[in-house]
């Protein structure tokens, strides 16, 4: 039972990676219409540019918002040059997530002659233990847990609160009349696309924190618990994601205590094939669709 509770403690964690990174993906695909399967290597791309202010010397967490500069632009750019203008031709939602991956296999062989094949990890002090009870996290999951925290309500505060958010609601809903109604949907889109990517960001910069070791082969592993958890929350929900979130983080955690570490991925995937069969809608897709959030 002490292993369960302690797994619990860990799932703390990979819940808050996986929220971030998965509210900035389904929002993605609320505002554009866009299932933006390069998202876990723009994660990589993000935790390398951080990694690279990291090992000239600078502690992680003031090379963190490096990663968040760069998720960002690195995502507006893709948007900008790559998937807009297939979009504007008029390509279907299958044929942009065809191109996405294409997307996503170029950027990983691009980088691999740039950082190499082999994996690298943060210098960073994990700093002081703390126990609770059974559960038992180092002041740097604890950061990563409250970070986690603030993003989430920070992205709450933005959809509910600020002219721009109303504007990202009325653009998911319906873009052509939130254009007619005086909207700058294109700019809407833009700014989208830079706020999502610096969840992208962050989301790769703190994945890498949390594990021991990090290479370009690791944005696949990143997308799958990603996904699982924006479908499980509903497409296009931002809130749905934050749940879905919780409930992969803390399955593949607590699996991978019962059963192996190697299943971990398994059961985000076995979770994501459940949800389509039995509720491909996902948990709050008739109440949280980004176009109702608020």
């Amino acid at each position: 039972m002490s292993l369960i509770v302690a797994a619990f403690g860990f799932g703390l964690v990979s819940m808050s990676i996986i929220a971030i990174s998965a509210v900035g993906f389904t929002m993605q695909f609320g505002i554009t219409n866009m299932i933006n399967l390069a998202y876990g290597q723009v994660m990589i791309a993000s935790a390398y540019a951080a990694y690279a202010l990291n090992n000239a010397g600078v502690s992680i967490w003031l090379s963190l918002p490096v990663g968040a500069i760069f998720g960002a632009v690195f995502s507006f750019l893709l948007n900008r040059l790559v998937y807009a203008p297939f979009q504007r031709k008029g390509t279907n939602l299958i044929g942009m997530v065809i191109i996405s991956l294409a997307v996503s296999l170029v950027i990983a062989n691009v980088m691999l002659p740039i950082v190499g094949y082999y994996s690298v990890s943060y210098h960073q002090d994990p700093g002081t233990t703390y126990h609770f009870g059974s559960i038992a996290l180092t002041g740097e999951q604890i950061l990563i847990i409250a970070l986690a925290v603030v993003v989430m309500l920070a992205i709450y505060a933005l959809l509910r609160f600020t002219r721009l958010g109303k504007a990202m609601r009325a653009t998911a809903a319906n873009p052509t009349l939130a254009r007619n109604c005086g909207i700058p949907t294109a700019r809407v889109v833009d700014l989208a696309w830079l706020i999502t990517g610096a969840l992208c960001g962050v989301a790769g910069t703190v994945a890498g924190m949390n594990s021991d070791s990090f290479s370009v082969a690791s944005g696949s592993e990143f997308l799958i618990p990603i996904i699982a958890a924006s479908i499980l929350g509903g497409a296009g929900s931002p809130y749905g994601a934050m749940i879905g979130a919780v409930i992969i983080g803390e399955m593949t955690e607590i699996s991978a205590a019962i059963i192996s570490p190697e299943y971990k991925q398994v059961v985000a995937f076995a979770v994501l094939v459940l949800v389509m069969v039995l509720r491909p809608q996902g948990l709050l897709a008739k109440r949280g669709a980004l176009a109702a959030a608020g």
